[in-house]
């Protein structure tokens, strides 16, 4: 059985693959960041208009909403997360939901792939976090932007009860390591955040100093666009 969170610590999880000669959330990007050390993929998900889970950032491709497109119309490099997910059978998936229609997309592919054990479910949403995590029973999941909210307020006022109510419902909290205008990463707040039982992965570090700050102070992992960077840096901890 694969565990999503068994890879050796601290994670490197690869901010939309590693883009140095590639394009982002590409297949190619993703075998570049496995080859540079990455221990995690991290991707984001769209639907297209005939209902099958891509791979992209944005809303909008040349002028248009991706869920517009057909897959058969979209360029080569965005991917359907079906061919991610047979392309590299034994990676694991930081996959965040984009769009309500993604929700059931990504579902279908994760579960044709039997790949639920090998991913995390992602978003801003609290919606879509949870119906997409419902769907795929096995997977793990991360707090939304407004659990997070909750979590790191009270986490800075050491009310850890309420932190573990805030996230009760999720396995990590993947954050930036400033929000709401004030640090989210620090000996207290890594306290709280250990009281609830969580990994903490923190974005996007792209500078080496800053890794390993955050390491030091006990996060489970980085996410990054220089996986590369991060390998050769954190291989020494």
């Amino acid at each position: 059985m694969l565990d999503y969170f068994a890879a050796q610590r601290p994670h490197i999880l690869a901010h939309r693959g590693l883009a140095l000669a590639a394009v982002e959330n590409s297949l190619d990007a993703f075998r570049a960041a496995l080859s540079a050390g990455a221990t995690h993929l991290e991707t984001d998900a769209h639907a297209t208009a005939d209902g099958v889970a891509v791979l992209f950032h944005d809303e909008l491709l040349s002028g248009r909403p991706i869920s517009s497109y057909r897959l058969n119309e979209l360029p080569g490099y965005v991917p359907a997360l079906d061919d991610a997910l047979e392309a590299f059978p034994h990676a694991f998936f930081n996959i965040d939901i984009k769009s309500a229609g993604a929700v059931a997309a990504v579902a279908a592919s994760v579960i044709t792939h039997n790949a639920s054990e090998r991913v995390l479910i992602a978003s801003f949403s609290e919606a879509r976090r949870a119906a997409t995590h419902q769907l795929l029973p096995g997977s793990k999941t991360s707090a939304s932007a407004q659990s997070f909210a909750v979590a790191l307020i009270a986490a800075k006022l050491g009310l850890h009860g309420l932190t573990r109510w805030a996230l009760r419902n999720v396995d990590a909290i993947q954050i930036p390591d400033r929000a709401l205008g004030m640090s989210t990463i620090s000996p207290r707040t890594i306290k709280a955040y250990r009281s609830a039982r969580v990994l903490v992965h923190v974005w996007t570090i792209n500078d080496p100093v800053d890794m390993r700050r955050l390491v030091e102070l006990g996060v489970d992992g980085i996410v990054t666009d220089r996986t590369d960077l991060a390998h050769t840096e954190l291989s020494r901890t």
